[in-house]
C-alpha cells in the first residue's frame, strides 16, 4: 500500500483545523509555519495535503525559515506538488518578510561598535548566495552618511577596487570608512586576501586622511570584526 494513501486532504479536516479558516477564526499568530506555507501554495498533490507538503518542505531545511529563504525556484520544484507558481509564491512571501525586517531596522545616527555595523548591514547580506562588498561612509563623529555597494561576485569572492572605494569616500565627504563583505560559505575566518586587502586599504586611507574604522565579515547570523580582533 502506498504510504500516502492514508493521508487526508485539507477539505476533509475539521473546519477549525483548516489553515484559512483557522486564521480567520483565531488570528494569524496561532498558525504553524507549515500552515502559513500551506495557505501560500493553496493545495497539495493527489497524495498529500498542502499542510503535509509544507511540513515536508520545512523538514528539508530543518524547519529553519532562514534556510528556506535561500531555496531557489528550482530547489522548491523538486518537491512533488510544487510547480513554478507555488515556488514563486513562497519565495515572494519570504522576500516580503525580509524587506519588512529591513524597513524596521532602527536608523543609526552614530556607529559606536561592531554590533551597530552588524545591525545596520545585516538586512543587505541576509540570504545572499553570492559575495558582496559594501562600505559605510561616516563623518568625523562616526555618523552614517551613506551605505554603498561597491561590488558583487560569485560564491567564491568579489573584487573590491581601492580606487572605487576611496573615490566614493571622497565624493561623499567622508572622514571615516567601514568595510564589509560576506562569506556565503558561512566561514567567518578572514582569508589571506581579506587580510591583505584590509591592510592595503588602511595604509592608503592614512595617506588620504581617511580612517578605516572596521572591516566586518558577515556569515549567516554572525560576523567577524577586524577592529574587535585588533587586526587594523
Amino acid at each position: 500500500m502506498n504510504a500516502y494513501e492514508n493521508k487526508i486532504t485539507i477539505k476533509t479536516w475539521a473546519e477549525e483545523d483548516r489553515p484559512r479558516e483557522k486564521l480567520l477564526a483565531q488570528g494569524r499568530r496561532v498558525l504553524s509555519d507549515a500552515e502559513l506555507i500551506a495557505i501560500l501554495i493553496g493545495s497539495g498533490s493527489t497524495t498529500e495535503s498542502a499542510v503535509d507538503l509544507s511540513k515536508r518542505i520545512l523538514n528539508a531545511c530543518q524547519n529553519d525559515l532562514n534556510a528556506l529563504s535561500k531555496f531557489t525556484v528550482q530547489d522548491l520544484c523538486k518537491f512533488k506538488g510544487i510547480g513554478d507558481a507555488k515556488a514563486i509564491s513562497i519565495i515572494a512571501a519570504l522576500e516580503l518578510g525580509r524587506r519588512r525586517k529591513e524597513t524596521e531596522q532602527v536608523v543609526l545616527d552614530k556607529i559606536t561598535s561592531s554590533k551597530d555595523i552588524f545591525h545596520l548591514l545585516s538586512p543587505y547580506f541576509s540570504d545572499l548566495l553570492h559575495e558582496e562588498f559594501w562600505v559605510i561612509l561616516l563623518n568625523r563623529a562616526n555618523k552614517v552618511l551613506q551605505k554603498i555597494l561597491i561590488s558583487k561576485g560569485g560564491q567564491s569572492g568579489t573584487i573590491a577596487d581601492p580606487k572605487i572605494i576611496f573615490k566614493a569616500a571622497l565624493e561623499g565627504n567622508a572622514a571615516n570608512i567601514i568595510l564589509a563583505h560576506n562569506h556565503p560559505s558561512g566561514n567567518l575566518k578572514p582569508s589571506e586576501a581579506d587580510v591583505a586587502l584590509t591592510k592595503k586599504l588602511v595604509s592608503a586611507g592614512k595617506l588620504l586622511d581617511l580612517q578605516i574604522v572596521d572591516h566586518l565579515i558577515f556569515a549567516e547570523r554572525s560576523y567577524f570584526s577586524f577592529a574587535d580582533e585588533g587586526m587594523l
